[in-house]
């Protein structure tokens, strides 16, 4: 999101993100498709990084193997937990 706004894209995006609950987990591609979006999942992980952890749950989406954020596993996995979420060796267990 920039000083303009956000595109339609974000909004769609925002709104999905914005459901999640405490233990909820989803991959990128899931929040694409379910915000209207299909074969965007580079696209909200791109959202992500730009929104730099603000209000948005980022700590939720993860790959579509379960993978956390590269670079962000060791605060992602603390932020899981903490709602529940079983995560070992850098991905959650389902």
């Amino acid at each position: 999101m920039d000083d303009k706004g956000p595109t339609p894209f974000e909004r769609d995006v925002v709104v999905v993100l914005e459901q999640l609950r405490a233990g909820d987990v989803v991959t990128y591609g899931e929040v694409a498709a379910e915000a209207g979006h299909p074969g965007a999942a580079r696209a909200v992980g791109s959202l992500l990084r730009r929104a730099g952890g603000g209000t948005l749950p980022w700590w939720r989406v993860v790959t579509s193997t379960g993978r956390l954020v590269p670079g962000g596993e060791r605060e992602q996995a603390r932020l899981l937990r903490s709602e529940g979420v079983r995560v070992r060796g850098g991905r959650v267990l389902g």
